[in-house]
This record gives C-alpha cells, structure tokens and sequence, in this order.
C-alpha cells in the first residue's frame, strides 16, 4: 500500500470544506493508481495556536519526505504553500497526481 500525501488550499474553507476535499482526493487516487491507500496526514487541526504559515509549511515538508505519491487538490496551483509542495514533490522525485479541474 502506498504512502499518499495531500496538499490542497486551505485559505478560507471550513475544516468540513477541507474534509471533504480530502476525501475525493483520496478517491481519486486509489481510482488513478488502482489500489488502496495509506494516507498522510497533513490537516494540522491540533497546531499551536502562534502558529505561522511557514510553520505549517515546513511541517508539510517533513510529511511529502514520507511519500510514495503526492496529490495536489483542485486550485493548488494557485495556492502558494501547494506550489511549493509541488516543486518539492517534482524536484525529489515523488510521482504526483494532480487535479486541475476549473474552480
């Protein structure tokens, strides 16, 4: 089973709103690579409160590290931590799957 890391834009959504997009996500993946998968998980809903975006984003970081394949939700190319995330992903070599649906 394969390790799935998430990265979708959170700005603005509910944690329902997120969960959500989480969960097609997760579908989408397991549809595209036609097997069950372990999923990472990087919703921080325990983070410290201080915490800065970069926080979040070097805490992301550590979690893609641990990835078999990476999937970027609808809008990630218009979010900066997604973009970010991606080059990482692209730049290590972790395949990625990414949903460019129109917003």
């Amino acid at each position: 089973m394969k390790k799935l890391f998430i990265s979708q834009p959170m700005r603005g959504k509910s944690d329902e709103e997120i969960l959500k997009e989480r969960e097609k996500a997760i579908k989408s993946a397991e549809k595209q690579m036609d097997e069950p998968v372990e999923v990472i998980d990087s919703f921080f809903q325990s983070a410290p409160t201080d915490a800065r975006p970069l926080w979040y984003l070097g805490e992301s970081l550590k979690l893609l590290a641990t990835a078999d394949v990476a999937y970027f939700a609808k809008g990630w190319e218009k979010a900066r931590e997604c973009k970010i995330e991606h080059t990482c992903a692209v730049e290590y070599g972790i395949p990625t799957i990414e949903d460019c649906r129109k917003e």
